[in-house]
């Protein structure tokens, strides 16, 4: 593939601390080229499948956007926090009681399938063109639309209290702080998101990902080996 003609799909496994833009503009300057963006905000906290596309790659974000995703994370019950994640400032603390895996399950299980989820504040969702962040910084707390979210699948990888770790499939436009914020609710206790990270989006795993310290040190003709042509994300999507 030719630097002055990249068109396709860069699969990222973001690093922590970093916003979905910052990577962005890191593939802009590694390939020095203009037209890029991703699909699917990872917030700073989270890490791993970050879906950037370049060129006419970028005539099917929507697309890929829409898609569903897996995450693998860790809940904290016992603190709620105004973010809804560990980046947040706690709110409220409860005792976290001697739950048995049973406890655990059915508070999970209330989340599967269809369901309406509440967007947090601290969320780039815009309301008269601000984004929801902004007004929570302000200390304002406005009125949110309740979105329809599926969860396919979840797993409770492990039980360690006051942590729980699990997996979730879900739909697009679902929130996995606010998952874990709810299922803390139905415990009685209340949670926060520990850690998350994005291990799946559509078709696309890290499996071909480059990381952060390729986009630094690699140069762009290597990078550009990395990726995915258009044909093929169209393959890999039966398409």
């Amino acid at each position: 593939m030719q630097l002055s003609n990249l068109d396709g799909v860069l699969l990222i496994d973001k690093a922590p601390g970093m916003t979905s833009h910052d990577v962005v503009a890191m593939v802009r300057r590694a390939l020095n080229t203009k037209k890029v963006g991703h699909c699917g905000t990872l917030d700073p906290l989270a890490t791993g499948l970050l879906i950037v596309v370049i060129g006419r790659g970028t005539k099917i974000q929507d697309l890929l956007m829409s898609e569903d995703k897996e995450y693998v994370g860790t809940m904290t019950l016992g603190a709620m926090t105004d973010s809804q994640d560990a980046d947040g400032q706690v709110t409220e603390t409860r005792p976290v009681p001697e739950l048995a895996p049973k406890q655990i399950e059915a508070a999970f299980a209330k989340f599967d399938g269809d369901f309406y989820q509440m967007p947090p504040m601290v969320s780039a969702i815009k309301q008269g063109g601000v984004p929801l962040y902004k007004l929570a910084r302000q200390g304002k707390t406005v009125e949110r639309e309740p979105r329809f979210v599926h969860v396919f699948a979840h797993e409770i990888k492990q039980i360690a209290l006051p942590e729980i770790e699990f997996r979730v499939v879900c739909s697009k436009g679902f929130y996995v702080r606010t998952y874990a914020f709810d299922i803390g609710n139905e415990l009685g206790c209340g949670a926060h998101l520990k850690t998350l990270r994005r291990t799946k989006s559509g078709k696309f795993n890290l499996e071909r990902s480059v990381t952060v310290d390729d986009l630094r040190t690699k140069t762009a003709a290597e990078l550009t080996e990395k990726i995915i042509s258009l044909p093929e994300v169209s393959r890999m999507r039966g398409a």
